[in-house]
């Protein structure tokens, strides 16, 4: 479990976030939505130590995550951020870094490694595409690599910024049973996401944040009770049973 408690922090003199406090449990997928600058992302960064804290504390299963070393946090932390630069590698190459914080010198890749990225690589369905450039990649395959790299790192935690950018429709379909899949493993999942109805459908809490706050955080359906689409984007979202079970939809509210 990850326990935001309090937390103070920003770039510089610029504070972001004013007294965050928020639970992610293990085995569940927690959701953080909000419009953009509502501090979702300067949120993941804090708990990966990546924009310092002016108060408060981040606890890892009820211990401060303070003074832990950057190859501790990655050990138990995996981080897809949402901007990442596109190196000059094969596709293989950039999920076996995963495993980067397991080496000891001489930082020499072990066969178990290489099993491990495989295998991420086959679940994400892009086994074939090991050998492919990743400049030579579309939008879609590179984001799928780079889920695979998080998958390979094989922390306990796993935090990924906008995940589903540039994956379509179906992807994203099969992101959804991958992250539930992840959840009903153990892993602790925490999301940032746009696609409010895709939190919807596989979030087990969801937190909504604005102005740097936690505005509201429940489970699906209290947050639907609460019409929190309404009051973060002007929409409504409704939910309907059918045969595949509940299903989410906007409902664009009359001015």
């Amino acid at each position: 479990m990850i326990e935001f408690q309090n937390i103070y922090a920003g770039y510089g003199k610029r504070e972001i976030l004013h007294g965050v406090n928020l639970s992610v449990p293990a085995g569940q997928v927690t959701t953080l939505i909000g419009s953009n600058g509502s501090g979702k992302s300067t949120l993941l960064r804090a708990l990966l130590g990546l924009v310092p804290k002016s108060g408060g504390d981040i606890l890892y299963d009820g211990v401060s995550m303070e003074g832990m070393s950057a190859a501790e946090v990655a050990r138990k932390i995996a981080y897809l951020p949402q901007g990442k630069n596109m190196p000059d590698i094969s596709a293989g190459r950039m999920a076996l870094h995963g495993r980067f914080p397991y080496l000891h010198y001489p930082r020499k890749y072990r066969e178990q490694d290489f099993i491990i990225a495989q295998e991420a690589m086959r679940q994400m369905g892009i086994l074939e595409l090991a050998h492919k450039q990743m400049a030579e990649l579309s939008g879609g395959m590179r984001q799928k690599v780079y889920i695979a790299m998080a998958l390979t790192q094989q922390a306990p935690v796993i935090v990924m910024d906008e995940p589903t950018t540039y994956l379509d429709i179906g992807e994203q379909l099969k992101f959804a049973r991958m992250v539930k899949q992840l959840a009903q493993s153990g892993k602790t999942v925490l999301l940032v996401l746009h696609d409010i109805l895709l939190a919807f459908r596989i979030s087990h809490r969801i937190a909504a944040m604005q102005y740097g706050k936690i505005l509201q955080c429940g489970t699906s359906e209290e947050m639907l009770a609460s019409n929190i689409a309404d009051r973060l984007y002007g929409v409504s979202v409704k939910a309907v049973w059918t045969d595949a079970g509940l299903q989410y939809y906007y409902e664009m509210n009359e001015e």
